[in-house]
């Protein structure tokens, strides 16, 4: 997405974000004159998040700008000279310069478990070093958009989401990176300067209980405020007693703006403590006796997807939700993994996989392709198909499976297939022209995109399983690849 006002959408050098094994086996890849094989490698998650129905694919943005400054300069070419790497290797890195071909799931499609998020070919030194950093830019960036994803879609629709997190993230840059990504998943801004100017937006924010406290007294300050903001004149009333101080008060000066001709256009309260479904209806009703219908009721503090479903139940009245935990530390990790799927062999790109007790954890072999199949009648999203050839999916009936589990097969018909990967870089070369689309673009399509999912897939607790399905072809394409691996261990 495109990022505004002269910033980097990686503000330091990236290169040596990587574990040492990366860099250990590439050397040696290279002493033994396999630097020009050929691999593909598929990025994937095994598991959403806190049994959540979907997550919400991020981060892509990042991995573009890695990968178009991913160059090794002499500070870093000093580093593994100090480090004993041989200097054939390091004058290898001297000349570097990613050539492959990325393909990926644009940011903020919704996703599933076991499809490949991303397939990187590459000659296998490169494909190789850039997998730590590429794996920390998607999980951290999923993470906040699935988080933020989560907590719109319990909100009603005539609510506003404003990204508080900046405070409780870890560090600066991830702190950006729950604004950007919180925006980009539905929220209507954010508190985070840094962020909203990147995005070329106002940031979003109210008063802190210290600017109240700083004055005699909390008529004093919310008039001070009101004066100086009057066309965001939203007033923290929850600093001594929300209902017989905080709310009277705001009312009071509400009142002297009213009578000074001032404009009520953008008046509100927020609620930071205590029981917000009691005091928000309370407050609700205090406002509107005095005159103040327009005034809105912003919620905060500690909010989640759970919260939210629990206060509209309870009858708790709101315009407004400022949202900061669960957005840029929620609860789980995405746990994205990187496999090697393909190597080229004598010219022709030969199936790879990892085999474990852990069934879960065998990877689907091949240079694949994932397809979200559509139903004809209602448009909505029925399964997520993953195949190699896709000749075997043009058909009007089409037997699916469940890879970790066969005997979960359906047939579906009356489909539409679209292929969720794009073609990101060819050659070393980005060809991918969305990556300019402003952050409302991307917002507007990961809306869209989430509309097409069934309310069950979606819901809180216990969402129905979206399928990721193959087919029967490349099911036994799969069984055969793991026979012939059993067979060389037996060989053993």
């Amino acid at each position: 997405m495109k990022i505004y006002n002269g910033y980097e959408r990686l503000p330091r050098n990236y290169t040596l974000m990587s574990d040492e094994y990366e860099f250990t086996m590439a050397n040696s890849y290279l002493q033994n004159n396999k630097e020009e094989e050929e691999a593909a490698f598929d990025l994937f998650f095994r598991k959403i998040p806190n049994n959540g129905g979907y997550a919400i694919m991020a981060g892509l943005d990042k991995v573009i700008s890695y990968i178009q400054n991913l160059k090794f300069g002499e500070k870093e070419l000093e580093y593994f000279k100090r480090n004993g790497y041989s200097l054939d290797f390091v004058n290898y890195l001297r000349n570097f310069k990613f050539t492959g071909d990325i393909y990926a799931i644009p940011d903020g499609t919704p996703v599933f478990p076991n499809e490949p998020l991303i397939t990187i070919k590459a000659p296998l030194i490169e494909v190789q070093i850039v997998e730590t950093a590429i794996l920390s830019m998607i999980n951290g960036a999923m993470e906040h958009a699935t988080g933020a994803r989560k907590i719109i879609e319990a909100t009603p629709k005539n609510v506003s989401v404003m990204e508080f997190g900046a405070r409780r993230a870890d560090g600066p840059e991830a702190a950006i990176d729950s604004s950007i990504y919180g925006i980009m998943a539905g929220c209507t801004g954010t508190s985070n300067m840094v962020a909203a100017d990147m995005l070329n937006k106002k940031a979003m924010g109210t008063m802190a209980h210290s600017y109240i406290e700083s004055f005699n007294c909390e008529y004093d300050a919310f008039l001070s405020y009101a004066l100086n903001y009057p066309n965001n004149c939203i007033l923290l009333v929850d600093t001594y007693d929300t209902l017989k101080s905080g709310v009277i008060n705001a009312i009071r000066v509400f009142k002297y703006m009213r009578e000074n001709n001032m404009s009520l256009d953008h008046i509100g309260i927020r609620i930071d403590s205590g029981d917000l479904a009691y005091l928000s209806k309370e407050a609700r009703k205090m406002l509107d006796a005095a005159g103040f219908p327009q005034a809105k009721i912003c919620l905060s503090n500690g909010l989640t997807a759970e919260t939210i479903e629990n206060l509209i139940i309870q009858g708790a009245k709101f315009d407004m939700l400022g949202v900061g935990d669960n957005i840029s530390k929620p609860e789980g990790r995405m746990g994205c993994v990187y496999k090697e799927v393909a190597l080229n062999i004598n010219g022709e790109l030969m199936p790879k996989i990892k085999l474990s007790n852990d069934t879960i954890k065998i990877t689907n072999p091949g240079f694949k392709k994932v397809y979200r199949a559509y139903d004809n009648k209602t448009g909505y999203a029925i399964a997520d198909i993953i195949e190699l050839n896709p000749k075997l999916l043009n058909q009007k009936e089409l037997l699916i499976i469940d890879p970790s589990n066969p005997n979960n097969k359906r047939v579906i018909n009356y489909f539409t297939l679209v292929p969720l990967q794009k073609t990101i870089f060819k050659n070393g070369n980005l060809v991918y022209e969305e990556n300019n689309l402003d952050i409302d673009d991307v917002a507007k399509y990961c809306h869209d995109q989430m509309e097409t999912l069934y309310e069950e897939v979606k819901r809180t607790l216990m969402p129905h399983k979206y399928q990721v399905a193959t087919t029967e072809e490349y099911l036994e394409y799969k069984d055969d690849v793991i026979e012939k691996e059993r067979v060389k261990i037996k060989k053993i």
